[in-house]
């Protein structure tokens, strides 16, 4: 099992280090390097309406990619073959989109924006191929809670340090890349900088998901042989009628929505509030140490308070970080103390809600007769892709309209922009966490204890189906 959990680790590291790139960085990457200049603020604003728009589009699609992935039976298993194409794909898709498209950025911006466009679709695609097929291996891997919390826990303990150590490397990988290939001085960030960058994280990417693809097996049961093909007209019902599916799955929306817009506008905290750019790397230093503490701290936490206190319990301290942000103003120490009281229970929550939605393949099963794994766990990957759209288009939004573009300095942005800044960064967020704790808290009912009930009457039932099978056999013969 150990290295399977590592394995699964490994997986999960490489794809949160994609999944921060492409949802924190791309923003900053077109806003900073890709457009500068007269216009550049309309061209930023055309790529990332395209990537809000398409994303929007094709999450309709995701629980049918989640359906494919039920309906798949290979040698492999069912999501081996999905995790690794859609790793190739999407990796060499990032590595594109942080690049100018052989320079259609510069002349020919109608063609950047339309080969643009095609590179985004195919990417995103393969990548909710990945992510579905990654994420939804949880329940194969095994029907118990606490086996699946070990899985859960070991993936989120890759994905943090993933995510957060992006936030490390980010400033010098783009610093060094540009110097190497742009012969630049000091701590001038190019595209061929950001490009350098992108194709770390893509190989990073690729590597994590051999790692999972070589190291893992799905576990087989009575509960996982009864399933049935999904037809694509039925995937939205399966979601639809799993209730306590679509409450988590609510709350877990505005939460994340949350999180993401803080996180990503926190660099723009650091380059236009404090005043400095290069502190920000220490965010990602002290969130990848508390991730090594929190993540670990979840199975033990969880068997005290069970995963509704850590869910809300987690919120609230969030909303203390969300104070002191508030109070930090140019102190980059008091941003440091914050950021800590703020990050340190979200792979917690985190974890939290997705072992229910890992959970409610089995409530949906008992409930509605039918086992759908990728398709339920599809709705997490989905959620995070809506939560990733809409955040870059705030990102933008909010450095726009706070004048936080191109080569501006801290002294350029006015109290009105500032305003309109923190509103962006802490004063909606905050909103959004308090409405996500009160329906978690009121609507998803689907606990730890229901949920071992509900196993041990799933497999009592089809247990007592076979035997019936088998002595109608028997008496036919």
């Amino acid at each position: 099992m150990i290295k399977q959990y590592v394995s699964y680790a490994l997986g999960a590291f490489g794809h949160d280090a994609f999944y921060a790139t492409l949802n924190t960085y791309f923003a900053i990457f077109v806003t900073s390097a890709l457009f500068v200049g007269k216009g550049s603020a309309a061209e930023a604003g055309i790529v990332t309406s395209m990537v809000v728009i398409i994303r929007l589009i094709e999450i309709a699609f995701d629980p049918m990619i989640g359906g494919m992935v039920d309906n798949t039976n290979t040698k492999m298993g069912k999501f081996k073959p999905w995790l690794l194409a859609g790793a190739i794909v999407s990796s060499a898709g990032l590595i594109l989109m942080f690049s100018s498209l052989f320079g259609l950025a510069d002349s020919n911006s109608s063609m950047y924006f339309m080969l643009f466009g095609i590179v985004f679709v195919i990417m995103d695609i393969f990548y909710s191929f990945k992510d579905i097929s990654f994420w939804s291996m949880l329940p194969a891997l095994s029907v118990d809670t606490k086996v699946r919390n070990k899985f859960g826990t070991v993936g989120r303990f890759g994905s943090t340090l993933g995510s957060q150590g992006v936030i490390i490397v980010v400033t010098p990988l783009v610093i060094y890349f540009s110097q190497k290939f742009s012969g630049t001085h000091g701590s001038t960030q190019t595209r061929a900088g950001w490009l350098g960058f992108a194709i770390v994280i893509g190989l990073v990417s690729l590597l994590g998901a051999l790692a999972t693809f070589f190291g893992t097996k799905e576990t087989t049961s009575l509960i996982r042989e009864n399933t049935e093909r999904t037809r694509f007209r039925d995937v939205f019902k399966v979601i639809g009628e799993n209730d306590q599916l679509m409450w988590l799955g609510f709350s877990y929306l505005l939460f994340a929505l949350s999180y993401v817009v803080t996180n990503s506008l926190l660099i723009y905290y650091f380059r236009y509030v404090i005043g400095n750019a290069a502190a920000y790397s220490v965010i990602g230093i002290v969130t990848a140490i508390l991730g090594i503490l929190s993540v670990p701290l979840f199975p033990i936490i969880v068997s005290k308070i069970t995963r509704k206190g850590v869910y809300i319990g987690g919120i609230c301290m969030m909303l203390v970080g969300y104070i002191l942000f508030n109070l930090a103003g140019s102190s980059a120490i008091m941003m440091y103390i914050a950021d800590a009281i703020f990050f340190f229970p979200y792979p917690m929550i985190f974890l939290a809600a997705l072992m229910t939605i890992t959970d409610s393949v089995e409530y949906g099963q008992w409930k509605n007769g039918t086992r759908n794994e990728s398709v339920t766990l599809s709705v997490r990957p989905l959620i995070d892709k809506l939560a990733g759209a809409f955040s870059t288009g705030i990102v933008v939004l909010a450095a726009v309209h706070a004048g936080m573009t191109g080569n501006a300095k801290p002294s350029d942005i006015t109290a009105h922009g500032m305003f309109i800044f923190h509103s962006f960064i802490f004063y909606m967020p905050m909103i959004l966490l308090v409405v996500a704790a009160l329906i978690y808290q009121f609507k998803v009912t689907l606990s730890e204890k229901k949920h071992a009930e509900i196993v041990k009457e799933l497999e009592s039932k089809l247990e007592t189906e076979k035997v019936e099978e088998e002595a109608e056999e028997k008496a036919e013969n």
